[in-house]
């Protein structure tokens, strides 16, 4: 076991160890001593690409922090890596797996609300976290605060409404400190099926508070959850769905929250690569990166931007 801490790049500084935990080590010594099986990329977002190829070149499988990185050219230098390098990556996109938000998955992917026609997902909350030497508030180092907390809202929706396939255009308001770092924001995606996805972000709030609403042809579902923390042990949330010809039902739901949803979804990641498969490919992760960065373009220019 050994814990790299981030720095500006790969440099080698000097590691020391005792064989079986080596500490604090920063520079590329530490991944070409090999002998890793799994590296975690848990560095700030501009480093995420560059870290997860080098462990690739250096023979581990990667479990890696959203986002994949911060441009369409980093998440398609990590999927020709591990192309390359025949390993595997695992994209941390925890609410996949969250007996809450992935229950809404199984509700779409079963047929019992319809096709997906509309979505709406809010995010509510507290102003984010410095980070290690300020980098949530460095337009250079975090990237947006898009790619920082929506991009798991714009995975959830893609995911929810993947039946109806890729969405073909985005719309998007707000306001802020900056382009990059917009403190409220909204975007409005379009399907060619006439599918509309709204997702608003606040980080001007307070407490930690996240809804969702879908309508499709033949039902609903309605979710929400809310937390002093986004990492709370103790959060109050509710899923309640309308089925086909039914009644409005609450769908029961054991537990919710990040902090069991990291540890979940950190668990099937290793269980994956130890049957040689990812829980989330870079390939498939690459499609919320490419609404992120479009969405910013059209809150840049006040236009709606096409999706490729």
């Amino acid at each position: 076991m050994a814990i790299m801490r981030a720095g500006s790049s790969l440099r080698d500084t000097p590691c020391h160890g005792d064989g079986r935990f080596r500490s604090r080590c920063q520079g590329g010594r530490l991944l070409r001593a090999g002998g890793f099986d799994v590296v975690n990329v848990t560095v700030p977002n501009y480093l995420h690409a560059q870290f997860t190829v080098a462990a690739l070149e250096a023979g581990s499988q990667v479990f890696a922090e959203k986002p994949l990185g911060l441009t369409l050219a980093e998440c398609d230098a990590v999927i020709d890596a591990e192309r390359r390098t025949g390993r595997l990556v695992a994209l941390d996109h925890e609410l996949r797996v969250s007996k809450q938000w992935g229950a809404v998955r199984d509700l779409v992917a079963s047929g019992d609300i319809g096709k997906v026609r509309h979505q709406h997902l809010s995010l509510f909350r507290h102003a984010f976290r410095q980070g290690s030497g300020g980098w949530r508030y460095d337009a250079q180092k975090v990237g947006s605060w898009i790619l920082e907390e929506l991009v798991h809202f714009f995975d959830l929706v893609l995911w929810y409404a993947a039946e109806n396939g890729a969405p073909s255009r985005v719309c998007a308001y707000g306001n802020g400190r900056s382009d990059a770092l917009a403190d409220n924001f909204v975007a409005t995606l379009e399907w060619a099926d006439g599918s509309t996805a709204v997702l608003s972000q606040c980080l001007a709030g307070f407490e930690h508070h996240s809804l969702l609403e879908i309508a499709g042809t033949e039902g609903a579902v309605r979710t929400w959850w809310s937390g002093a923390l986004d990492r709370t042990l103790t959060p109050t949330f509710e899923l309640k769905a309308k089925r086909a010809r039914g009644q409005v039902e609450v769908v029961s739901v054991p537990k919710s929250g990040e902090v069991f949803e990291l540890e979940e979804n950190l668990r099937r990641a290793y269980a994956g690569f130890a049957s040689g498969v990812s829980i989330l490919p870079p390939r498939e992760a690459r499609a919320s990166i490419a609404v992120c960065l479009a969405a910013e373009e059209a809150y840049r220019t006040k236009r709606a931007v096409a999706l490729r």
